[in-house]
């Protein structure tokens, strides 16, 4: 299976690293700065008190890989990009899609899907999930916060599943990865979309970590507030979460002198562009065509709509 790895940040680069010691045939396209570093120092792994790992997988840059002639269409692109990213990084990597290509991108939320498969058609593009917490340090290298990195993948369009479980039971065997096809993947994008914006809106409206939120007289009752509103924009949509789910995100939510905060939140706060439209303005327009009222879920965009309008004019 020839696979192509869209970024290589703290998610796409462990899933290439991985491959890559699995002898797979896989590379990652880059951005030239990125390449650079890669090039120069590898693609290191830390983290968790294990040793430091460097690999070296194949790296391509978007010109390389258009002035590649005729070249092979890739089996399987992972698409790891944030969604600001996404429009260029379809234009970078369509030239590596093939009749047979599937797509599985693991980008949180579900926006996404309608411009892939605008661009690709539906028979191509997968849903995915990823549950890794990664992070990159200064040099670059992948910090590795927790043992687990897991994939759950499956077509939305619910065609070919025995390609999903092949494919799943290929990613599975590598060391270092748990790969699961999904018959339900859609309904798995609805459970973290909901646990990222339940977090997410406790630190947006609380703001702070979840810790500091929950210390304070009424904090607990917030997270859980926040799921309940995601959670029914989910069941009119055809995707009723399961009380595992709702287990979790609470749990995460409401965990006392808990440091948690989401990468939404912590862009947010340094003034960097996030993916607000993405996660919050795209759930808030599903609640509004559903007739769905979510109080808090429509302050947290406004806040975020906000500092998104403050970076526009900066």
């Amino acid at each position: 299976m020839r696979t192509l790895i869209i970024g290589a940040g703290a998610t796409g680069g462990y899933f290439g690293a991985r491959l890559a010691q699995a002898g797979h045939d896989v590379a990652l396209l880059v951005r030239p700065a990125r390449a650079d570093t890669l090039r120069r120092r590898g693609l290191r792994l830390t983290g968790l008190g294990e040793p430091d790992e460097r690999v070296e997988p194949r790296l391509l840059t978007a010109a390389e890989l258009a002035d590649t002639p005729g070249p092979d269409p890739y089996d399987l692109i992972l698409l790891t990009v944030k969604a600001t990213g996404l429009a260029r990084a379809v234009e970078d990597f369509a030239p590596a899609v093939g009749p047979d290509t599937v797509i599985l991108p693991v980008l949180n939320g579900l926006a996404h899907l309608d411009l892939l498969t605008e661009r690709f058609g539906a028979h191509r593009v997968w849903g995915g999930v990823a549950k890794i917490i990664t992070t990159l340090n200064d040099d670059g290298d992948i910090v590795r916060l927790a043992p687990f990195a897991t994939l759950d993948l499956g077509p939305i369009d619910g065609t070919d599943p025995d390609r999903a479980r092949r494919t799943a039971a290929l990613l599975d065997a590598v060391p270092g990865v748990q790969a699961t096809a999904s018959a339900g993947v859609l309904g798995d994008m609805w459970g973290k979309w909901s646990f990222i914006v339940t977090v997410s809106s406790v630190n947006i409206l609380g703001r702070g970590n979840v810790g500091e939120v929950v210390a304070v007289p009424g904090g607990d009752a917030l997270g859980p507030a926040v799921f309940a509103e995601a959670a029914a924009v989910a069941a009119a949509s055809g995707h009723a979460l399961s009380q595992e789910v709702r287990d979790l995100a609470v749990g995460m939510a409401t965990q006392a002198d808990s440091p948690l905060t989401t990468s939404l939140y912590r862009d947010m706060t340094a003034g960097l562009p996030s993916e607000a439209e993405h996660l919050f303005g795209d759930l808030v327009d599903r609640a509004r065509a559903l007739g769905v009222p979510t109080p808090l879920l429509d302050l947290a965009t406004l806040q975020l709509r906000v500092q998104e309008a403050r970076l526009g004019k900066g």
